[in-house]
């Protein structure tokens, strides 16, 4: 929906400033006048957005900073503090030029007379997505902002462990083949040169593997800079492909059906789907406001659709579990302990539960997948440089029977 900014007077004649979700700006006038406000000027927030990215700094908020800000925020407001006092001390404590900015136009807007969710619409999507936005306003509906904030909190500190776990699991492996990888274009293009001037000089027959060597070596240091144009070229095309809504559609579902990654994508998007849809509705969210922006947490487009088709079905009086089964590529697992959620009212718990489950299974394939690959690239990197000190000591051992 879009979102407007306005400032209107009150029957005192004082001003206030904020935004607002609605479909046109005549339906902001007639929210504002119900409310007993004169508006004065109401404009798309395009035009706001544009005023503060030129005034802002051009690098963009981390996660973990995000996380401190939504962190440091539930405390204060926990311990007593008025809403504008806490966002006071927050900017004091803002380490980045960035983040200092946008916390002084929160507060600019809070004292203005706009609601924290409102003045966080101003810096949607980055660094606010709506997941955050609506989170908050259903606590300020509820009177419970507080227990939002730390809801909310805790939901970005758990994604924020979920996401470490994987890269920390990737991390070894990578370091494995980058080095590997390095020490055998060290041995073919500074090592091995050396030998085959020797071997040149010699004018003698050389081993069948040391002359394949020799060839890969010649190859890779004439041809050498080819490789960067062409990793460059398929990079940039599947860029340009992907940046397409079929070509990414089709990109994500290609991922689904892979073998291995397969399966594990499916349950990461899973844990996200349950986790969001359960923390949102914990917090008071609406079921059909929560599935709208569960669909835009979705990192998988194919997953994506299927949930806006599932919302669609909720929409029309469906319950989630047997939209989930219909349409979406959800594992049974989660099927059915969200069937048990939603038949005994403890939908949001149930769902927290799956995504709990779901981000184990990940952790533990995740460590039993690279506890396979680790050997099998070591293994691999042992193999080729077996074969790279084989055929250099069979050319040596050719020189000895040179005869005298």
């Amino acid at each position: 929906m879009p979102v407007f900014t306005y400032r209107a007077a009150d029957r005192r004649g004082q001003t206030v400033d904020g935004v607002m979700e609605a479909p046109d700006a005549r339906s902001v006038v007639e929210r504002l006048h119900r409310e007993a406000f004169y508006p004065i000027r109401v404009a798309p927030q395009v035009q706001r957005r544009q005023a503060l990215a030129a005034l802002a700094p051009t690098r963009g908020v981390k996660n973990r900073e995000l996380l401190a800000f939504t962190q440091q925020l539930a405390t204060l407001f926990e311990a007593g503090l008025p809403l504008d006092r806490a966002l006071t001390i927050l900017e004091e404590l803002t380490p980045t030029a960035r983040l200092k900015t946008i916390v002084t136009d929160l507060i600019h807007g809070v004292r203005g007379g706009s609601s924290l969710s409102d003045a966080l619409m101003r810096h949607h999507p980055r660094p606010f997505s709506r997941l955050f936005v609506n989170m908050v306003r259903a606590g300020e509906k509820g009177g419970v902002l507080e227990v939002t904030l730390r809801r909310l909190a805790e939901f970005l500190e758990a994604r924020a462990a979920f996401r470490e776990a994987v890269v920390s699991a990737l991390a070894y492996p990578l370091v494995i083949t980058t080095v590997g990888a390095g020490a055998i274009v060290f041995l073919l293009t500074f090592v091995i040169p050396r030998f085959a001037s020797i071997f040149s000089d010699l004018g003698q027959t050389i081993p069948l593997p040391t002359q394949i060597l020799l060839w890969v070596s010649t190859r890779a240091r004439e041809y050498w800079w080819v490789v960067p144009p062409v990793v460059l070229a398929v990079v940039l095309v599947w860029r340009v492909w992907t940046s397409t809504a079929e070509g990414r559609l089709a990109w994500d579902r290609w991922v689904l059906r892979l073998p291995i990654i397969g399966p594990l994508a499916t349950k990461i998007e899973t844990a996200r789907f349950t986790r969001t849809l359960g923390t949102m509705l914990k917090s008071g969210v609406p079921v059909l406001g929560a599935m709208a922006v569960v669909g835009d947490m979705m990192s998988n487009t194919a997953i994506a659709g299927a949930v806006s088709r599932v919302a669609q079905d909720v929409k029309r009086g469906g319950t989630i579990a047997a939209s989930m089964r219909e349409h979406a590529p959800f594992p049974a697992l989660a099927v059915h302990m969200v069937r048990v959620g939603e038949e005994t009212g403890r939908l949001e718990e149930m769902l927290l539960k799956v995504a709990e489950t779901f981000e184990g299974e990940v952790r533990t394939e995740l460590k039993r997948v690279i506890g396979l690959l680790e050997p099998i690239i070591i293994l691999g990197m042992g193999v080729l440089v077996a074969f790279i000190v084989v055929a250099m000591l069979l050319a040596i051992f050719s020189i000895n029977e040179l005869p005298l």
